[in-house]
């Protein structure tokens, strides 16, 4: 780096010191004082993350914020004197037009680092020390803030709030956070609420999931409060959708103060904990048939549960409809030499018990699709449990074998032509291509396909609001269940079920 005292020897004159508001377009030999609030790398993600340099979040005395930026090329001469809360002086720098999309400053203007820029530490006794900077500055937004900016790509905000839900597990025990599946997964989703107003899903990216992830664990008590710095606005299925950015910073309960007023609001007001609607926290984006395809199709997608409304068409009746599970764990139960064994339990003599493992055609306005019934999700529809039906069967077809399989009880086959809205699962096997039946986890109501739209209606473009700028959204939210085990085991079969969607 160039230093001060080469400066001002060459150009024979002691800099002109100025604030951020006074900066105007174009070079300029001033000398700035600022805190370092933050910094982090910017990357082009369309051409495989390639570096662009650092991107600062900077403060003056004033309490002004500004956004710095050093190209890839000078980066490694300053990335090691920054440090984050630290003071410094800047002279030498060009002062450029802020982009316009996803800024974190409200000035207009980023300070550019230029071939002879010089930075120096501002010295502790300074006639300005750094005790006469703010901290920090942040920029607030609520749930109609959010909801109305969505997907313009506009100046990013601020949020704090109360959790409610950690990768779909509720605060009234420990959330238990598994750190291989977050990087596994990429994310960590968590359910939002600021004050008494509606619940937003906030998905925290690559080191903003870290962060969070380090922060919770070692937090001797459960944290409640959660603050993420520069959030995203986008829409999942009709319904708001915070994202994390390169640029966010994650907070929680004593970390600062405005999580500090937070956490004090919430000791004031523990009603407000009772308040909201169980069903508005677990809410699943409702998307049809195609929009389901389209997500799986998605290089980023990663595994999500979707509410899905849909018509049976048919039941698939050339294999099984049922399996023999554990009645311990529900998992798929092998035959032994003499008794059933379960891998899952590591035991050799387990009782089995039937479980549905049905696979059906349905059908929507515009596509079809093979959903496969497991576990509750049949019951559910039929009103009866596998087991039930099958004891009876066999009770009354004495003289069958143990080998012989039932075939699709009349329970099954009277759910034809009946519509559902279904809670299925998008998992790694649909991600991965090797089965395309979507598993249903859940019959969440008896439902009505929607209209046809008519030929002056405009058609639904469903791809910007599944795409993050990072990653793609997906509620993650819930384990899986020991009836994966029985679905891992499903291939497609070679063609959809005979009869047309609309007969």
């Amino acid at each position: 780096m160039t230093t001060a005292g080469k400066t001002s020897a060459r150009t024979g004159k002691a800099p002109v010191a100025m604030f951020f508001n006074d900066i105007t377009p174009g070079r300029s030999e001033s000398l700035l004082r600022f805190r370092v609030i933050h910094f982090w790398e910017a990357k082009n993600l369309a051409k495989g993350g390639a570096f662009l340099g650092l991107e600062l979040l900077l403060i003056d005395q004033q309490g002004t914020v500004m956004q710095g930026f050093i190209s890839s090329t000078r980066a490694q001469t300053y990335r090691r004197h920054l440090k984050p809360g630290a003071t410094y002086t800047l002279q030498n720098f060009f002062a450029t037009k802020s982009k316009e999309i996803y800024r974190v400053a409200e000035q207009g203007l980023t300070i550019s680092f230029s071939n002879d820029s010089v930075l120096s530490p501002l010295a502790g006794d300074d006639d300005s020390g750094s005790d006469d900077f703010p901290a920090d500055r942040f920029r607030f937004h609520s749930h109609a803030d959010f909801q109305a900016n969505v997907g313009l790509r506009s100046d990013l905000y601020d949020v704090v709030g109360h959790l409610r839900l950690v990768n779909g597990q509720a605060l009234t025990s420990r959330p238990i956070l598994d750190e291989s599946e977050m990087i596994n997964m990429g994310h960590i989703l968590v359910h939002l609420q600021t004050k008494d107003e509606p619940v937003m899903k906030l998905y925290l990216w690559d080191l903003a999931a870290r962060e969070f992830y380090a922060k919770f664990t070692a937090s001797e008590d459960t944290p409640s409060v959660l603050m993420v710095t520069t959030v995203n606005p986008k829409s999942l299925g009709g319904n708001l959708a915070l994202s994390s950015m390169s640029s966010s910073r994650v907070f929680m309960d004593n970390d600062i103060q405005p999580t500090i007023d937070y956490l004090n609001w919430m000791n004031a007001n523990p009603e407000i904990a009772q308040k909201v609607n169980a069903e508005e926290v677990t809410k699943v984006e409702t998307m049809t048939i195609g929009q389901v395809f389209a997500y799986i199709k998605q290089e980023d997608a990663k595994e999500a549960f979707i509410h899905c409304v849909a018509t049976i068409d048919d039941i698939v009746r050339d294999r099984a409809w049922y399996y023999i599970a554990c009645s311990g764990c529900h998992t798929k139960a092998t035959k032994g030499h003499s008794s059933l064994m379960c891998a899952k339990c590591g035991k050799d003599n387990v009782s089995g018990v039937a479980k549905y493992l049905a696979k059906i055609s349905v059908y929507d306005n515009n596509d079809q699709a093979l959903f496969v019934l497991l576990g509750d999700a049949g019951t559910e529809l039929t009103g009866k449990p596998a087991a039930e039906l099958v004891d009876k069967y066999f009770e009354a077809n004495k003289e069958l074998g143990a080998a012989h399989q039932m075939p699709a009880p009349q329970a099954l086959i009277d759910t034809i032509g009946q519509t559902y809205k279904f809670k299925i699962k998008v998992s790694d096997l649909n991600l991965s291509g090797k089965i395309q039946a979507l598993t249903v986890t859940k019959i969440v109501s008896p439902d009505v396909l929607p209209p046809l739209p008519n030929s002056a209606e405009a058609p639904v473009i469903v791809e910007d609001d599944l795409t993050f700028s990072t990653a793609s959204a997906s509620d993650a939210a819930g384990s899986g269940s020991g009836v994966e085990a029985a679905s891992a085991s499903i291939t497609d079969d070679a063609n959809m079920a005979k009869r047309r969607k609309h007969d």
